[in-house]
């Protein structure tokens, strides 16, 4: 398991342009996972937050876009109730 400390932050996205609603949906996945139309659970350290949001500001216009970054501290993950699908779950890669 990597040393590095992630915070898992659900990011809610409203974006009426389809081009950049597509973009973003795009940059997101590259970051983690598609669990509601418009939201995603991503665990991030802190270079990867940094980048996501360089990534983001150069797509969405901030007279027309709004996404909204939450993030969630350990504990209150303990406390996220899932009704329906799983509960987020970090991700470890393992390379041989």
């Amino acid at each position: 398991m990597s040393s590095t400390q992630t915070t898992l932050y659900l990011i809610a996205y409203d974006i009426s342009n389809d081009n950049r609603r597509t973009r973003i949906h795009k940059i997101l996945s590259g970051f983690g996972d598609w669990t509601q139309y418009s939201v995603f659970e991503c665990f991030l350290d802190k270079r990867e937050l940094v980048l996501l949001r360089s990534k983001i500001q150069h797509v969405i216009d901030e007279t027309e876009d709004s996404i909204r970054l939450y993030p969630i501290c350990e504990a209150d993950r303990k406390h996220i109730k899932t009704i329906g699908s799983p509960p987020p779950q970090e991700k470890h890669v393992f390379f041989g």
